[in-house]
């Protein structure tokens, strides 16, 4: 193509002797108007984008030499020999050969070191008329600027945009001796001119443009050269690996081991992807832009090739592709961001040996096929995925427990590894549990979901959520694509969670009257699975698409009533606050109608809010917040003192009791199953699956045939069961022993005391005054239980203090000390914690249940559950039930307390003196001042 433009330059722009300025302008845009209509033809014919572009810049390269060349014989023939050597430079985009159809030029008029530039000035300004004029005539936009060699360093330190534009210097005419003694000089200086500045100044370039671009591929109206996965992605990269290794091309990146050749190919078919919409765009707009807003799609779609009779079919399959691409580019161009930031001293010094020497001098920990380095996860063995597949999925619910991430390494095996996620992985018991214990997390369910979406997992792994992903919706409010929007709307839920924002307080009470809040997620994540076909109607579809999803992760029937009529109404509650009156009785009342349970309100409720969050910033507001919550409180009321649900929990419980007795537990009688279902209230059996109930009921007959070797009840062992959940990523411990006074407290010391922390527990006493408390535990840092000592320490603390009755306390403050901290990065900063969680104390008597109930939430901390469970036994009451927890070091606790008598109290002035003992507890003393300054406050008051 070039050399076809080299001659039709010869036959039009080939200027001899003396030529008027009108008669080369006249001839330049003739030029440029039959080589741009053959440039545009070329795209037309589906020519690749960068083959385009560099069409575009060989034109103008061809037509400034022309003009270069008329310029210095005009002076020559003026003024004799020129004052000075002088090269034409290209400069950034046009220096690197690319110009989409409305880009701008940059050019420099360069000098040698000795020239003066006073000297050479005349031949400076004769240049600028004789060239310039003539360019901006023509209505190309140039950028042109006038240095000496020693100017160019000089400009090059002072200013990183003027550095980084000559690193892709090209000359286009005048002095080859001067440019060739130029070139290779500056190459050597970029690369010896402090490269590791440079390149922190373009990751934080990268960091701060991302960043105003919403951090993501998936808008709905992307920049094509400055958004996430655009063209400036790939320059960047290029850039750095041009400063640290001296690379020309992308190519080389590949003989020196920074990419791998598919990596390699797929960034740069990408990378001219995406010049090619740029092409399309400019063509379409006939001017520079880089927004590929709603109003330009459907024309760049079909000029494109996209011949979808269907508008928005057409847009969507479009948009689809600039996705891909633009997700390729911004994940290789991270994956080469970190390998170059990894080390900045020359590659031949740094060997793969060296490499993993250093990782030794790591404290490292092994787990399920991974060994955990600092803040990293990497695979023991290539073949860790080939070996159990399920593992694409656990070592998320690793890393989410454990708060780590894969290293680029194991993140490349998990791509490469993707096939392995075939049915039988999808259908896996193992991997659906760790997924469930994924979504179970609340408060950091987010970025283990993105991180397996970026990597290709959460697709594979549900290939229903794989059709939303890069699907533009085609709504007024939507601002991303519908797999984006749903990672964003269960971000809003961990935010209802963990943050700081007062208006998540309410939707955080709500969620935590429900029976599992962390449900919620699942609903999210699964919300718009119908919008995959098609926006209308995608509510009902959805409820189909996800039936067989939750048949495979396993999801129990209740659960997967109330998911699929979120799923079926996700939508409903907005409409109805915004086409009612929430004032009027009647709009509550068929609200109420449709909705039938308040739990599903809950929900709903939580839902719509997350839903609305995730769609774009700034949708939802006070107004609407106002709206929503008037609605769900008017509804709620209405439900709470409607119809009730006992039947359908009796029917359960009695489905439950006579599987049991079918199962033949052994060693187990039909009586003893019978018995248990007649000794516990019908909520246990609500919410305890029946393999927990028959560990329960064989844990229950081993204490009671203890008895006989025992001197009395107040002398017998607890039976205590410990099992690990490797998918949950987390150690259940199922506690069974004769009840007594202030035995919650004891054994929520006694795992304080053996250094595990509590995630959660359940707590249920028999009639016969046989306790069942189970308890979630992990080790700090580390997930499930792995030491040996704990489980040991645990057993005899508890049987201490149970039978004993030894006081826990000293040694609880003992293993304070021994394992530091780890809540010191909230309690470094308490007014974080105050504003945003602010420690609270509820004691009030609930008439419609006849209980006394206790509501706290406080920052958590070593021996918290403990100090609070036995401040209230000391106040005389029992504990009855308890709901246990910790959403991201903030502990969030309900107990139903009755007296030692076992009769629920309305003595106000009992309640009220509980409270402010509890109050003490979790509220971070004010120390005195001590000669004008405040003394530290300690974790743990004595």
């Amino acid at each position: 193509m070039i050399g076809r433009i080299q001659k039709h330059a010869l036959e039009r722009l080939n200027f001899v002797g003396e030529v008027s300025t009108a008669q080369r302008l006249s001839a330049c845009k003739t030029f440029l108007r039959l080589e741009s209509a053959m440039i545009r033809m070329r795209h037309d014919a589906r020519e690749s984008g960068l083959v385009v572009a560099r069409a575009r810049a060989g034109m103008v390269d061809v037509m400034l030499a022309h003009l270069f060349d008329y310029a210095i014989t005009s002076w020559t023939r003026q003024h004799g020999s020129t004052p000075s050597a002088v090269s034409l430079v290209a400069l950034g985009g046009y220096g690197r050969g690319e110009l989409n159809p409305f880009s701008d030029i940059d050019i420099m008029f360069l000098f040698p070191s000795k020239a003066k530039l006073s000297a050479v000035k005349p031949l400076q300004e004769h240049l600028v008329n004789e060239i310039l004029y003539v360019l901006w005539d023509c209505g190309i936009k140039v950028g042109h600027s006038t240095r000496t060699v020693d100017d160019v360093f000089a400009e090059a330190r002072k200013d990183i945009q003027t550095k980084t534009a000559l690193l892709e210097s090209r000359l286009i005419a005048g002095s080859e001796s001067l440019y060739e003694t130029f070139a290779p000089a500056y190459d050597n200086f970029s690369q010896k001119e402090d490269p590791r500045g440079y390149i922190t100044a373009r990751l934080e370039d990268q960091n701060s443009r991302r960043a105003k671009y919403g951090n993501t591929v998936f808008l709905q109206e992307p920049d094509i050269k400055n958004g996430v996965g655009g063209l400036r992605d790939y320059q960047n990269a290029l850039w750095m690996a041009r400063v640290k290794l001296g690379i020309k091309k992308m190519d080389e990146l590949v003989e020196q081991k920074h990419l791998r050749r598919n990596e390699c190919r797929d960034f740069q078919r990408a990378y001219e992807f995406l010049l090619r919409v740029r092409n399309e765009l400019h063509f379409q707009s006939k001017k520079a832009t880089d927004l590929l807003n709603l109003e330009a799609q459907p024309r760049v779609a079909l000029g494109l090739g996209y011949t979808n009779h269907n508008l928005l079919g057409r847009v969507e399959q479009f948009m689809h592709d600039y996705y891909r691409a633009a997700q390729i580019i911004f994940r290789v161009s991270r994956v080469l961001e970190n390998r170059l930031a990894l080390s900045l001293e020359p590659v031949s010094r740094v060997s793969f040996r060296e490499v993993l020497r250093g990782y030794r001098h790591q404290k490292t920990i092994r787990i399920d096929g991974f060994i955990q380095r600092g803040s990293e996860l990497t695979a023991e063995k290539p073949d860790v995925f080939q070996e159990d597949p399920a593992r694409l999925i656990r070592l998320f619910r690793h890393c989410q427990q454990l708060n780590i991430k894969p290293d680029f390494a194991l993140q490349a095996l998990i791509s490469e590894s993707l096939p392995l996620i075939t049915r039988r992985v999808q259908n896996s018991p193992d991997a659906n549990i760790s997924f469930r214990a994924i979504l179970s997390e609340a408060g950091a369910v987010f970025p283990a979901l993105e991180l397996m979406h970026d990597l290709g997992v959460l697709g594979r792994f549900i290939p229903e959520f794989a059709e939303l992903t890069c699907l533009v919706q085609h709504e007024f409010y939507h601002r991303y694509t519908a797999d984006i929007h749903t990672l964003h709307a269960i971000r809003e839920l961990d935010g209802v969670f963990s943050q700081v924002e007062p208006m998540a307080a309410k939707y955080r009470e709500a969620l935590h009257e429900t029976p599992d809040p962390a449900l919620l997620y699942l609903i999210l994540l699964l919300h718009d699975i119908g919008k995959a076909e098609g926006i209308q109607g995608h509510a009902e579809s959805g409820v189909r698409i996800a039936i067989p999803i939750l048949q495979r992760l396993g999801i129990e029937p209740a659960s997967t009533e109330i998911v699929t009529f979120i799923i079926k109404n996700h939508l409903i509650m907005a409409r109805f606050w915004q086409r009612r009156d929430v004032d009027d009785p009647k709009t509550s009342a068929g609200f109420a109608e449709l909705v039938d349970d308040a739990d599903k309100l809950r929900y709903l409720y939580v839902h719509t809010f997350c839903d609305a969050r995730g769609t774009a910033g700034g949708l939802w507001n006070g107004y609407k917040d106002t709206l929503h919550t008037t609605l769900y409180r008017a509804t709620l009321e209405r439900l709470i003192h409607g119809e009730a649900v006992e039947s359908r929990n009796s029917e359960r419980t009695q489905m439950k009791h006579h599987e049991l007795i079918s199962k033949k537990i052994p060693g187990i009688g039909a009586d003893e199953i019978t018995a248990h279902f007649n000794l516990l209230p019908e909520r246990y059996f609500i919410h305890t699956d029946t393999s927990e109930i028959a560990l329960h009921i064989q844990m229950v007959n081993k204490l009671l045939h203890s008895i006989t070797a025992a001197d009395s009840v107040g002398s017998l062992k607890p039976v205590i069961e410990w099992k690990d959940d490797l998918n949950r990523s987390l150690t259940v411990v199922n506690v069974v022993t004769w009840d007594r006074a202030g035995l919650f407290y004891k054994l929520a010391g006694a795992f304080s005391v053996a250094g595990l922390s509590i995630l959660g527990a359940k707590v249920i006493s028999r009639t016969d005054h046989i306790a069942i408390d189970t308890f979630y535990v992990v080790e700090p840092a580390r997930g499930v239980v792995q030491n040996h000592v704990s489980t040991e320490t645990f057993a005899k603390t508890v049987e201490d203090a149970l039978v004993g009755s030894k006081d826990l306390y000293p040694d609880i403050v003992a293993q304070s000390k021994k394992l530091g901290n780890r809540y010191a990065g909230t309690a470094n900063n308490p007014e974080t914690f105050q504003s945003s969680f602010p420690p609270t104390v509820d004691v009030y008597h609930e008439l419609s249940m006849q209980r006394t109930i206790v509501e706290i939430q406080a920052h958590d901390q070593i021996g918290l559950l403990y100090r609070l469970a036995k401040t209230i036994y000391d106040h005389g009451f029992d504990i009855t039930f308890a709901r246990i927890g910790t959403e991201r070091n903030i502990a969030i606790d309900t107990f139903y307390i009755e007296s030692a008598n076992h009769e629920a109290t309305e003595d106000l002035g009992r309640l009220h003196a509980l409270r402010d003992a509890l109050t003490a507890i979790i509220t971070p003393p004010t120390p005195p001042p001590v000669n004008g300054h405040s003394t530290p406050a300690v974790a743990l008051a004595k």
